[in-house]
Order: C-alpha cells, then sequence, then structure tokens
C-alpha cells in the first residue's frame, strides 16, 4: 500500500512543458510544496529552497548510489573534494584561458550569417559550449561531437525516467574519460602548460590519488553539466537582448554592464531547472510534512522569481542587490565553476555585440522551450542585422 499523497501537478505534462516557467510560477503561488509522481517533493519558494540548501544535515545531497564529486555529497567528506577542485577555478586560471576562450567565440560569430534566421542554439549556443569546456580542460576538437550527444541522450533518459539507459550513458562516460587518461597516461611527451584533466591526474585528496571514477564523476559535472547550463544561459541571454533592443543598444556601448545583465536576466529566465536532495529525518517545510528518506526537488527559476525574495520579481532591474539570487546556488555547494561561466557569458556577448550586427527576432517564429531536465530554450529563432552608420 502507497504512503504516498495525491499528486499536486505533473511536471511531464503537455502544459507544464509547453510553458515550464508559467507552471512553476504558479505552483510557486498556489502549491509552493508539492508531490508528483515523477518529482517527488517539489520547492518553488526561494526560502525554502535556500533551507534546503543550506540545511545539509536534514536535506542531504547524496541522492544516489553512483559517485558524483563533490556535489553529491554531504560534509566532512564534501569538504575534502572542494578543497582540491576549487583551485582550478582560481581567477589566475580564468584570466589566462579568457583570450582562447575570446577567440573561438568571435571564430564561430563570424561564420553565423547575416540577414537570415539562425537556430541559435544549434549554431552558436551550443557550439560554443562545447568548444570552451573542451579546451579549458585539454580536450581535442573530436570530443566535442560525442559529448553533445550525450548530453542530449542523457536528457532524454532523465525524461522519460528510464535507470537501464542512465546506467549505459553513465558507463560510456567513464569509457570516454579512461580513454582521455589513457591517452595522457601514453604520451610519449609532456601535457599541453594548463591541461586540466593532466592535472586531476596527479590530484590528491586526503593524502590519496583522485582514482578513474572520482576524476569521471567530477569532468562528467565538467563537461556535460557545464555544457548544457552554458548553452542554456547563450541561448536566453541572446534571445532575451533581441527582444529587448535597448538594453542590447545599452551594452554595446557599455560593455561594462554585461556582467550585472548576465545575473539579472538569468535571474529571471533560469539556465537550470532543478537540483535533489533527499530528507534524512522527517521535516515539516512550507505547510507540508516530508517523512525521513523523501526525495526533494528545488526549482530553481521559480525561487528566483520570487516575489518574496525580490521587489518586482518580474522586471528586469539590472542594479538590485543580487543578494537572494540563487542562479549560483548556495552554501557549501554553490558552483565553483562560477567565475568560469560568468567571463565566458561575458566574453560571448562582448563579442556577439562588437561583431557590427543587432541580434533580432524572427518575425512570426518564438522560440521553442528546452524539456525537463533541461531548462531555457531548445530552439532560439534569431537573425544578424548589420548596424547601421551612425
Amino acid at each position: 500500500m502507497s504512503n504516498h499523497p495525491n499528486p499536486d501537478w505533473d511536471p511531464l505534462s503537455l502544459e507544464a512543458q509547453r510553458d515550464p516557467q508559467a507552471t512553476a510560477d504558479g505552483m510557486r503561488e498556489h502549491c509552493p510544496v508539492a508531490w508528483s509522481q515523477a518529482l517527488h517533493w517539489s520547492l518553488f519558494r526561494q526560502a525554502d529552497v535556500l533551507r534546503a540548501v543550506k540545511d545539509h544535515t536534514t536535506f542531504s545531497s547524496v541522492v544516489s548510489r553512483h559517485v558524483a564529486v563533490p556535489n553529491g555529497m554531504d560534509p566532512p567528506q564534501h569538504a575534502a573534494y572542494r578543497r582540491a577542485i576549487e583551485p582550478y577555478f582560481s581567477k589566475e586560471r580564468v584570466d589566462a584561458f579568457e583570450p582562447q576562450c575570446r577567440a573561438m567565440a568571435r571564430s564561430l560569430i563570424a561564420a553565423l550569417p547575416r540577414g537570415p534566421a539562425i537556430e541559435w542554439m544549434g549554431a552558436l549556443a551550443l557550439p560554443f559550449a562545447v568548444w570552451a569546456q573542451c579546451d579549458f580542460l585539454g580536450w581535442q576538437d573530436e570530443d566535442h561531437a560525442g559529448l553533445a550527444q550525450w548530453m542530449q541522450a542523457s536528457h532524454a533518459a532523465t525524461l522519460a525516467q528510464d535507470r537501464a539507459a542512465h546506467t549505459e550513458l553513465a558507463a560510456h562516460f567513464q569509457a570516454v574519460v579512461t580513454a582521455q587518461l589513457e591517452r595522457r597516461r601514453g604520451a610519449s611527451t609532456a601535457a599541453a602548460p594548463g591541461d586540466i584533466t593532466c592535472a586531476l591526474m596527479q590530484e590528491k585528496v586526503n593524502g590519496v590519488l583522485l582514482t578513474d571514477a572520482e576524476i569521471a564523476s567530477i569532468l562528467r559535472n565538467w563537461t556535460v553539466g557545464e555544457i548544457g547550463t552554458m548553452a542554456a544561459s547563450a541561448g536566453i541571454l541572446c534571445d532575451w537582448l533581441a527582444h529587448h533592443a535597448p538594453v542590447q543598444t545599452l551594452l554595446r556601448e557599455r560593455p561594462s554592464a554585461i556582467p550585472a545583465a548576465v545575473e539579472e536576466i538569468l535571474r529571471l529566465r533560469g539556465p537550470l531547472a532543478t537540483n535533489r536532495r533527499v530528507t534524512t529525518c522527517p521535516v515539516d517545510i512550507g505547510g507540508r510534512h516530508l517523512p525521513a528518506g523523501s526525495r526533494v526537488t528545488l526549482h530553481w527559476p521559480a525561487a528566483n522569481r520570487d516575489p518574496r525574495a525580490f521587489d518586482a520579481a518580474l522586471e528586469y532591474r539590472p542594479e538590485r542587490s543580487q543578494e537572494a539570487n540563487l542562479l549560483w546556488g548556495a552554501g557549501i555547494h554553490v558552483c565553483p565553476g562560477a567565475p568560469l561561466a560568468q567571463m565566458e557569458l561575458r566574453v560571448l556577448l562582448e563579442e556577439v555585440l562588437a561583431s557590427g550586427a543587432s541580434m533580432e527576432a524572427v518575425p512570426g517564429q518564438s522560440p521553442e522551450p528546452a524539456l525537463y531536465p533541461a531548462s531555457g530554450w531548445a530552439r532560439v529563432p534569431l537573425r544578424l542585422l548589420a548596424l547601421q552608420a551612425g
């Protein structure tokens, strides 16, 4: 006999998939802690999400039997692994990578046609995300297509709740990483300076070298995880600017305003749909009682549009304090790669805006929402039109 409550909503319904943002906003206002068969308990309000993120004693991040370094760990194990990976996103490393990132962004943008409609996700957002992450890790060009395909297959398996497919995909990714490691172990010459994958092979936690499985978990986060959110972010930003010409013009004239614009636009439409937790004990939250062992889903975009946390929450106000913005998470699991992602998105927008063309919506065509577990847009029709002189 099931002890599960009756479903409050269906996140995989046609209505929810057609407009996931409006659906999540509605749940936040009318049923902020909700049960569904697909996601179990969902939290939508900023205060509830923040509570779950910060109370890792009650809301554990160990949600899977598969190792997830370090995002699937709790203290004290988490701290040692977190200390090991944070230096890979230091200001020095990010600054050193910026010229390479800028060159690849400029190359991709230069290849885009001026005038006709472009499917922005496939033409720029995803290629840029894949290229940037692979280059940052020292992976070769031939690895790009396989990573993008793996990410799409992983999203499909999550949507279908296909555990067998997930297991197969995990094994496939482990093989990809093993090939990367063996390539470096068998190399007759020294690794290129800054090869992060090679550096991870020398990394120790508590005096012990990382295992191949641990390296694979880290690289899965830094490739597939980051590629998905980076591509989603690029699509969201460019689509939003195409529909807000005055802001696009302002950022073109004042590139120093781009970082604040990125934070605010991605608060308005988040690039990451959810994360998971599991309760370690019974807990009451949002007027609902969750038993121990309950699976909990945190809805980042809904939390970031919560009027209880943000004045005029649905308005674009780049000057606002972003202290309550959960774009990069919070607590011990705040995104370690945020400095890299912020640089990459800033550089991409700087190069698009300096390309001599404006991003414009295509008349009669609308962006297509991404299907869960992805966020943002699956398709973004845009045009690049040459700027008029004077």
